[in-house]
Protein backbone atom coordinates (compact mmCIF):
# COMPACT_ATOMS: atom_id res chain seq x y z
CA UNK A 1 0.00 0.00 0.00
CA UNK A 2 1.18 3.31 -0.56
CA UNK A 3 2.06 5.57 2.52
CA UNK A 4 -0.40 9.12 2.13
CA UNK A 5 2.13 10.88 4.39
CA UNK A 6 5.30 9.95 1.90
CA UNK A 7 3.01 11.15 -1.02
CA UNK A 8 2.69 14.46 0.75
CA UNK A 9 5.94 14.72 1.98
CA UNK A 10 7.12 14.72 -1.72
CA UNK A 11 5.09 17.62 -3.24
CA UNK A 12 6.55 20.78 -3.91
CA UNK A 13 3.54 22.88 -4.72
CA UNK A 14 4.13 26.90 -3.77
CA UNK A 15 0.57 26.98 -2.06
CA UNK A 16 0.46 26.27 1.81
CA UNK A 17 -0.91 23.29 2.05
CA UNK A 18 -2.41 21.51 5.28
CA UNK A 19 -4.46 18.39 5.58
CA UNK A 20 -7.52 19.92 6.31
CA UNK A 21 -7.51 22.88 2.66
CA UNK A 22 -10.42 22.23 0.58
CA UNK A 23 -11.42 23.56 -2.60
CA UNK A 24 -14.70 26.51 -1.78
CA UNK A 25 -16.74 28.49 -4.53
CA UNK A 26 -14.25 31.15 -4.43
CA UNK A 27 -11.95 28.40 -6.39
CA UNK A 28 -14.86 28.99 -9.08
CA UNK A 29 -14.34 32.41 -9.78
CA UNK A 30 -12.67 34.46 -11.87
CA UNK A 31 -10.47 36.73 -9.28
CA UNK A 32 -7.19 36.32 -7.26
CA UNK A 33 -8.25 32.55 -5.25
CA UNK A 34 -8.79 30.99 -9.00
CA UNK A 35 -6.07 32.31 -10.07
CA UNK A 36 -3.57 31.76 -7.43
CA UNK A 37 -4.55 27.87 -7.65
CA UNK A 38 -3.87 27.89 -11.24
CA UNK A 39 -0.75 29.62 -11.19
CA UNK A 40 0.96 27.48 -7.68
CA UNK A 41 -1.04 24.40 -8.59
CA UNK A 42 -1.32 23.40 -12.47
CA UNK A 43 1.03 25.61 -13.28
CA UNK A 44 3.11 24.63 -11.05
CA UNK A 45 3.26 20.44 -11.82
CA UNK A 46 1.68 20.92 -15.54
CA UNK A 47 4.13 23.63 -16.82
CA UNK A 48 4.92 23.64 -21.04
CA UNK A 49 5.36 25.79 -23.33
CA UNK A 50 1.19 26.18 -24.93
CA UNK A 51 -0.39 25.86 -21.65
CA UNK A 52 2.20 28.28 -20.15
CA UNK A 53 1.00 31.21 -22.59
CA UNK A 54 -2.12 31.43 -20.25
CA UNK A 55 -4.60 31.78 -23.19
CA UNK A 56 -8.13 31.03 -24.09
CA UNK A 57 -6.61 27.66 -25.96
CA UNK A 58 -3.70 26.20 -27.14
CA UNK A 59 -2.36 27.10 -30.48
CA UNK A 60 -0.34 24.39 -31.85
CA UNK A 61 1.33 23.26 -35.60
CA UNK A 62 0.61 19.37 -36.30
CA UNK A 63 1.69 17.56 -39.71
CA UNK A 64 2.88 21.28 -41.75
CA UNK A 65 -1.54 22.91 -40.03
CA UNK A 66 -2.07 25.50 -37.39
CA UNK A 67 -4.82 24.30 -34.88
CA UNK A 68 -6.39 25.53 -31.71
CA UNK A 69 -7.45 23.18 -28.98
CA UNK A 70 -9.92 24.10 -25.68
CA UNK A 71 -12.12 22.56 -23.33
CA UNK A 72 -14.60 24.20 -20.78
CA UNK A 73 -16.81 22.33 -18.58
CA UNK A 74 -20.13 24.36 -17.08
CA UNK A 75 -21.80 23.62 -14.44
CA UNK A 76 -24.72 27.01 -14.30
CA UNK A 77 -27.64 27.55 -12.10
CA UNK A 78 -29.93 27.33 -13.31
CA UNK A 79 -29.80 25.28 -16.40
CA UNK A 80 -32.74 27.58 -18.14
CA UNK A 81 -32.19 31.33 -17.97
CA UNK A 82 -33.39 34.27 -20.14
CA UNK A 83 -31.64 34.02 -23.61
CA UNK A 84 -30.37 30.36 -23.32
CA UNK A 85 -29.00 27.48 -21.35
CA UNK A 86 -26.64 25.49 -20.52
CA UNK A 87 -26.60 23.81 -23.83
CA UNK A 88 -26.04 26.72 -26.64
CA UNK A 89 -23.98 28.32 -23.30
CA UNK A 90 -21.14 25.07 -23.60
CA UNK A 91 -21.04 25.28 -27.82
CA UNK A 92 -20.87 29.33 -27.57
CA UNK A 93 -18.17 29.17 -24.55
CA UNK A 94 -16.21 26.77 -26.51
CA UNK A 95 -16.74 28.60 -29.70
CA UNK A 96 -15.84 31.47 -28.29
CA UNK A 97 -12.67 29.84 -26.81
CA UNK A 98 -11.24 28.58 -29.53
CA UNK A 99 -12.00 32.37 -31.71
CA UNK A 100 -10.08 34.52 -29.20
CA UNK A 101 -6.96 32.49 -30.42
CA UNK A 102 -8.25 33.91 -33.90
CA UNK A 103 -9.31 30.37 -34.94
CA UNK A 104 -11.98 29.07 -37.12
CA UNK A 105 -14.08 26.72 -34.98
CA UNK A 106 -15.11 23.36 -36.75
CA UNK A 107 -15.50 20.32 -34.52
CA UNK A 108 -16.26 19.60 -30.60
CA UNK A 109 -16.92 17.04 -28.41
CA UNK A 110 -20.07 16.81 -26.15
CA UNK A 111 -19.89 15.29 -22.51
CA UNK A 112 -22.77 14.46 -20.41
CA UNK A 113 -23.31 13.71 -16.46
CA UNK A 114 -26.55 13.45 -15.86
CA UNK A 115 -27.35 12.95 -12.13
CA UNK A 116 -30.39 10.33 -11.42
CA UNK A 117 -33.70 11.69 -11.89
CA UNK A 118 -33.19 14.41 -14.64
CA UNK A 119 -36.14 14.86 -16.87
CA UNK A 120 -36.00 13.30 -20.02
CA UNK A 121 -38.16 16.36 -21.56
CA UNK A 122 -35.24 18.99 -19.87
CA UNK A 123 -32.54 16.90 -21.43
CA UNK A 124 -34.01 16.73 -25.16
CA UNK A 125 -35.06 20.80 -24.95
CA UNK A 126 -30.89 21.16 -24.34
CA UNK A 127 -29.83 18.81 -26.80
CA UNK A 128 -31.86 20.47 -29.26
CA UNK A 129 -30.73 23.39 -28.35
CA UNK A 130 -27.41 22.27 -28.80
CA UNK A 131 -28.27 21.57 -32.32
CA UNK A 132 -29.53 24.48 -32.83
CA UNK A 133 -26.26 26.08 -31.45
CA UNK A 134 -23.69 24.00 -33.48
CA UNK A 135 -25.83 25.22 -36.97
CA UNK A 136 -25.77 28.92 -36.04
CA UNK A 137 -21.75 28.44 -35.61
CA UNK A 138 -20.58 26.66 -38.20
CA UNK A 139 -19.78 23.50 -36.39
CA UNK A 140 -20.51 19.98 -35.42
CA UNK A 141 -20.38 17.63 -32.58
CA UNK A 142 -18.24 14.72 -33.92
CA UNK A 143 -17.75 12.75 -30.35
CA UNK A 144 -19.35 12.80 -26.87
CA UNK A 145 -19.82 10.74 -23.54
CA UNK A 146 -22.87 10.38 -21.02
CA UNK A 147 -22.70 9.28 -17.57
CA UNK A 148 -25.34 9.30 -15.01
CA UNK A 149 -24.76 9.96 -11.26
CA UNK A 150 -26.86 8.83 -8.12
CA UNK A 151 -29.56 11.28 -7.02
CA UNK A 152 -28.16 14.37 -5.14
CA UNK A 153 -24.57 14.15 -6.89
CA UNK A 154 -24.86 16.20 -9.72
CA UNK A 155 -27.27 18.45 -9.40
CA UNK A 156 -29.23 17.78 -12.72
CA UNK A 157 -26.89 18.67 -15.56
CA UNK A 158 -22.82 19.21 -16.01
CA UNK A 159 -21.76 19.64 -19.52
CA UNK A 160 -18.12 19.57 -21.09
CA UNK A 161 -17.08 20.64 -24.13
CA UNK A 162 -13.54 20.18 -25.98
CA UNK A 163 -13.21 22.32 -29.26
CA UNK A 164 -10.70 22.17 -32.48
CA UNK A 165 -9.89 24.97 -35.01
CA UNK A 166 -7.86 25.99 -37.71
CA UNK A 167 -5.76 29.07 -37.03
CA UNK A 168 -3.89 31.06 -40.79
CA UNK A 169 -0.62 30.67 -40.81
CA UNK A 170 -0.15 34.78 -40.55
CA UNK A 171 -1.90 34.69 -37.35
CA UNK A 172 -0.68 35.29 -34.19
CA UNK A 173 -2.82 36.44 -31.71
CA UNK A 174 -2.22 35.96 -27.91
CA UNK A 175 -1.20 38.08 -24.75
CA UNK A 176 2.27 37.72 -25.33
CA UNK A 177 1.73 39.78 -28.32
CA UNK A 178 0.11 42.95 -26.86
CA UNK A 179 2.16 45.86 -27.34
CA UNK A 180 2.70 49.39 -25.73
CA UNK A 181 0.29 51.87 -27.77
CA UNK A 182 -2.45 49.46 -28.80
CA UNK A 183 -5.56 50.11 -28.70
CA UNK A 184 -8.33 48.44 -26.73
CA UNK A 185 -11.88 47.84 -27.87
CA UNK A 186 -14.83 46.07 -26.10
CA UNK A 187 -17.40 44.85 -28.64
CA UNK A 188 -20.40 45.45 -26.51
CA UNK A 189 -22.31 46.39 -23.49
CA UNK A 190 -21.53 44.35 -20.31
CA UNK A 191 -23.08 42.52 -17.59
CA UNK A 192 -26.10 40.69 -18.99
CA UNK A 193 -25.39 36.98 -18.60
CA UNK A 194 -24.25 37.57 -14.65
CA UNK A 195 -27.18 39.36 -14.29
CA UNK A 196 -29.95 37.32 -15.75
CA UNK A 197 -28.36 34.41 -14.07
CA UNK A 198 -28.58 35.73 -10.78
CA UNK A 199 -32.24 37.21 -11.35
CA UNK A 200 -33.69 34.05 -12.22
CA UNK A 201 -31.59 32.13 -9.60
CA UNK A 202 -33.01 34.15 -6.53
CA UNK A 203 -36.68 34.47 -8.16
CA UNK A 204 -35.58 38.52 -8.07
CA UNK A 205 -38.33 40.15 -9.61
CA UNK A 206 -37.14 43.89 -10.67
CA UNK A 207 -39.47 43.74 -14.22
CA UNK A 208 -36.24 44.57 -16.08
CA UNK A 209 -36.47 41.72 -18.42
CA UNK A 210 -32.98 41.38 -19.03
CA UNK A 211 -31.58 38.22 -21.28
CA UNK A 212 -28.01 36.69 -20.99
CA UNK A 213 -25.93 37.63 -23.98
CA UNK A 214 -24.95 34.25 -24.57
CA UNK A 215 -24.10 34.04 -28.22
CA UNK A 216 -21.05 32.94 -30.89
CA UNK A 217 -18.42 35.67 -31.57
CA UNK A 218 -16.51 33.19 -34.28
CA UNK A 219 -17.85 35.09 -37.47
CA UNK A 220 -16.88 39.07 -36.02
CA UNK A 221 -13.35 37.83 -35.34
CA UNK A 222 -13.22 36.26 -38.58
CA UNK A 223 -14.37 39.02 -40.11
CA UNK A 224 -11.92 41.33 -38.11
CA UNK A 225 -9.11 38.86 -39.51
CA UNK A 226 -10.40 38.85 -42.96
CA UNK A 227 -10.67 42.58 -43.14
CA UNK A 228 -6.45 42.40 -42.48
CA UNK A 229 -7.01 44.27 -38.71
CA UNK A 230 -3.85 43.54 -36.86
CA UNK A 231 -5.21 41.89 -33.46
CA UNK A 232 -2.41 41.46 -30.94
CA UNK A 233 -4.93 40.23 -28.59
CA UNK A 234 -8.44 38.81 -27.92
CA UNK A 235 -10.35 37.63 -24.65
CA UNK A 236 -14.15 36.81 -23.94
CA UNK A 237 -15.20 38.53 -20.70
CA UNK A 238 -16.95 35.13 -19.09
CA UNK A 239 -15.73 34.49 -15.28
CA UNK A 240 -14.97 37.57 -13.39
CA UNK A 241 -16.08 40.07 -16.57
CA UNK A 242 -13.73 43.04 -18.10
CA UNK A 243 -12.56 43.83 -14.73
CA UNK A 244 -10.50 40.03 -14.45
CA UNK A 245 -9.85 39.98 -18.62
CA UNK A 246 -8.07 43.27 -18.41
CA UNK A 247 -5.83 42.29 -15.24
CA UNK A 248 -5.25 38.89 -16.72
CA UNK A 249 -3.84 40.12 -19.60
CA UNK A 250 -1.90 42.82 -17.86
CA UNK A 251 0.16 40.34 -15.70
CA UNK A 252 0.59 37.95 -18.55
CA UNK A 253 1.99 40.66 -21.05
CA UNK A 254 3.71 42.54 -18.15
CA UNK A 255 2.09 45.93 -19.01
CA UNK A 256 -0.05 48.59 -17.75
CA UNK A 257 -3.34 49.27 -19.17
CA UNK A 258 -5.63 52.43 -18.73
CA UNK A 259 -8.99 52.29 -19.14
CA UNK A 260 -11.90 55.12 -19.61
CA UNK A 261 -14.95 54.26 -16.81
CA UNK A 262 -16.97 56.31 -19.38
CA UNK A 263 -16.63 54.50 -22.73
CA UNK A 264 -17.69 51.23 -20.95
CA UNK A 265 -21.22 51.34 -21.56
CA UNK A 266 -23.67 49.14 -19.40
CA UNK A 267 -27.51 49.34 -20.07
CA UNK A 268 -29.94 50.42 -17.44
CA UNK A 269 -31.48 47.60 -16.26
CA UNK A 270 -28.20 46.23 -15.68
CA UNK A 271 -26.83 49.07 -13.92
CA UNK A 272 -29.62 49.34 -11.48
CA UNK A 273 -30.24 45.68 -10.56
CA UNK A 274 -26.22 46.35 -9.83
CA UNK A 275 -26.89 49.61 -7.75
CA UNK A 276 -29.50 47.42 -5.74
CA UNK A 277 -27.76 44.70 -5.22
CA UNK A 278 -24.10 46.20 -4.62
CA UNK A 279 -22.29 44.41 -7.72
CA UNK A 280 -19.65 46.48 -9.81
CA UNK A 281 -20.67 45.99 -13.51
CA UNK A 282 -17.39 45.65 -14.55
CA UNK A 283 -16.40 42.15 -12.73
CA UNK A 284 -20.01 40.51 -13.79
CA UNK A 285 -19.61 37.96 -16.26
CA UNK A 286 -20.69 37.58 -19.97
CA UNK A 287 -21.23 35.44 -22.63
CA UNK A 288 -20.87 36.95 -25.48
CA UNK A 289 -18.60 40.19 -25.64
CA UNK A 290 -14.80 40.35 -25.87
CA UNK A 291 -11.76 42.77 -26.08
CA UNK A 292 -9.54 43.32 -28.24
CA UNK A 293 -5.73 44.49 -28.56
CA UNK A 294 -5.34 46.36 -31.66
CA UNK A 295 -2.78 47.91 -33.83
CA UNK A 296 -3.81 52.00 -33.39
CA UNK A 297 -3.52 52.43 -36.75
CA UNK A 298 -6.64 49.90 -37.26
CA UNK A 299 -8.45 50.90 -34.41
CA UNK A 300 -11.34 52.96 -35.51
CA UNK A 301 -11.46 50.38 -38.69
CA UNK A 302 -12.03 47.93 -36.20
CA UNK A 303 -14.88 49.52 -34.24
CA UNK A 304 -16.70 50.52 -37.49
CA UNK A 305 -16.89 46.32 -38.42
CA UNK A 306 -17.88 45.62 -34.58
CA UNK A 307 -20.43 48.29 -34.85
CA UNK A 308 -21.88 46.59 -38.05
CA UNK A 309 -22.59 44.15 -35.99
CA UNK A 310 -26.12 42.90 -34.96
CA UNK A 311 -25.39 43.27 -31.32
CA UNK A 312 -22.68 45.46 -31.69
CA UNK A 313 -24.62 49.13 -31.38
CA UNK A 314 -22.63 49.09 -28.07
CA UNK A 315 -19.28 48.68 -29.23
CA UNK A 316 -16.72 51.37 -27.93
CA UNK A 317 -13.04 52.09 -27.64
CA UNK A 318 -12.05 51.95 -23.84
CA UNK A 319 -8.33 52.27 -23.59
CA UNK A 320 -4.85 51.95 -24.38
CA UNK A 321 -1.55 50.40 -23.46
CA UNK A 322 0.38 52.65 -21.74
CA UNK A 323 3.52 51.09 -20.81
CA UNK A 324 5.52 47.96 -19.69
CA UNK A 325 5.00 47.42 -15.98
CA UNK A 326 7.12 44.25 -14.70
CA UNK A 327 3.95 44.05 -12.20
CA UNK A 328 0.81 44.35 -14.99
CA UNK A 329 -1.77 46.96 -13.87
CA UNK A 330 -4.92 48.36 -15.00
CA UNK A 331 -5.49 52.38 -14.16
CA UNK A 332 -9.46 53.28 -14.53
CA UNK A 333 -10.22 56.61 -15.39
CA UNK A 334 -13.50 57.37 -13.34
CA UNK A 335 -16.31 59.55 -14.69
CA UNK A 336 -14.60 61.93 -12.65
CA UNK A 337 -11.78 62.11 -14.19
CA UNK A 338 -9.42 60.38 -11.15
CA UNK A 339 -7.33 57.12 -12.27
CA UNK A 340 -7.69 54.41 -9.73
CA UNK A 341 -6.08 50.92 -10.02
CA UNK A 342 -8.83 48.19 -11.28
CA UNK A 343 -7.94 45.21 -9.06
CA UNK A 344 -8.64 41.60 -9.95
CA UNK A 345 -11.18 40.39 -7.69
CA UNK A 346 -10.24 38.06 -4.41
CA UNK A 347 -13.48 35.37 -5.60
CA UNK A 348 -15.94 36.11 -7.64
CA UNK A 349 -19.16 38.32 -6.89
CA UNK A 350 -21.67 35.54 -8.92
CA UNK A 351 -20.44 31.44 -8.76
CA UNK A 352 -21.74 29.38 -11.20
CA UNK A 353 -22.78 31.61 -13.97
CA UNK A 354 -21.28 29.36 -16.60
Amino acid sequence: MTDKKNITDNLSCPLPISDYDVITMAHGGGGKIMNNLIEKMFMHYLSNTMINEKHDGAVFTAEGHKFAFTTDSYVVNPVFFPGGNIGELAVYGTVNDLSMCGAKPIYLSLGLILEEGFLIKDLEKIIISIKNACEKSGVKIITGDTKVVDKGKGDGIFINTAGIGIVRDDINISPSQVKEGDVILLSGDIGRHGIAIMTTRENLDFESGIKSDCAPLNDIVQKLIDEKIKIHCLRDLTRGGLGSALNEIASQAKIEIDVEEKSINVIEEVRGVCEILGFDPIYVANEGRFIAFVKKDDAEKALKILKSEENGEFASIIGEVKSKNKNGIVILKSLMGAGRILDMLSGEQLPRIC
